[in-house]
């Protein structure tokens, strides 16, 4: 299994800032420290071109991100101030997505230590969002010709709203969230298959959820590969989350949308998406209990593809 990470390229934050930066090294950290993968399989991505960026987002958009003309209103909406760090961050966020498409397509499952910027729309950025990770990385699969249709199995807290916009009218893009109700964005867009849960659902309700949400989505979405956006903001602990899961609900989470899509035979790609816990280190450590849960059954799918003679 092939991991992706670009948390050396940093960007400066004014301080005590919202955002969890911090967390991504860590996890880094962490994920090598476990073992997981060996040292040449733990990848920097390129970052994202022009070109790919511009199959999901506005050029005028684009356009003004780079240069830094995004107005005051714009940059208080995505949360995070604009300097061309955090352009480069964010174009190789999206690399990351782009690249561990390419290596699940070969090997059935990878990790990209970032992305899953779902709050990103067509011709804005929301939410410490910049650039929609996600649909970019599916169009340029299907662009560079390697699959036809994906299905994103969106399980952060929060509804994918800019994945949802922005795939409303490609039939070869299947959206499924499952998220709060009542959390932000206060305006929900329109997901293929939406699961908006209330406050306080804990691991029973949501895993029940889960199950017929997961399987319905890949049925009804028939891809040749999965996007799983792993948000660790769900947990109980979390500062924006309301659905009051616990870690072990969190790792059954990964199980089963992992296991899913292997019994679907759909190759997977895992982005972490939010995270944020009161303490930083149980945000690493719930994403790193997905990274794990993914490791697990890469070694399962290569043992099936190995009896399979491939």
């Amino acid at each position: 299994m092939k991991i992706f990470h670009c948390d050396q390229f940093t960007f400066p934050l004014p301080p005590r800032h919202y955002f969890p930066i911090r967390k991504y090294a860590l996890l880094r950290k962490a994920v090598t420290a476990a073992d997981l993968v060996s040292h040449e399989d733990l990848i920097v991505p390129e970052a994202a071109t022009d070109e790919q960026i511009l199959r999901a987002h506005d050029a005028d958009y684009l356009q003004r991100v780079k240069s830094g003309q995004l107005t005051p209103k714009e940059i208080r909406r995505i949360g995070l101030p604009w300097s061309p760090e955090l352009v480069q961050r964010a174009r190789r966020a999206v690399g990351g997505t782009i690249e561990a498409c390419r290596a699940a397509l070969l090997d059935g499952v990878s990790v990209n230590l970032a992305g899953g910027t779902h709050h990103a729309f067509r011709d804005h950025g929301q939410g410490f969002c910049l650039f929609n990770d996600s649909v970019i990385a599916a169009r340029a699969m299907q662009a560079e010709g390697h699959m036809r249709r994906v299905v994103i199995l969106d399980c952060d807290v929060h509804q994918g709203n800019g994945t949802a916009a922005i795939a409303a009218d490609d039939p070869t893009i299947f959206t499924f969230s499952i998220h709060s109700e009542q959390n932000f964005p206060l305006h929900k867009e329109r997901s293929d298959l939406d699961i908006g849960l209330d406050d306080e659902t804990g691991d029973t309700a949501y895993l029940e959820a889960l199950q017929v949400g997961v399987r319905r989505a890949l049925d009804l979405a028939d891809a040749d590969l999965a996007i799983y956006v792993a948000g660790a903001d769900p947990y109980e602990e979390d500062l924006l989350g309301r659905l009051a899961l616990s870690k072990a609900g969190l790792a059954e989470r990964d199980r089963v949308v992992f296991e899913f899509c292997q019994q679907a035979g759909t190759p997977v790609v895992t982005v972490t998406a939010g995270g944020y816990a009161r303490r930083i280190r149980d945000t690493v450590e719930i994403h790193l209990q997905t990274v794990r849960i993914a490791a697990e059954i890469a070694e399962t799918w290569a043992e099936g593809d190995r009896r399979n003679g491939h």
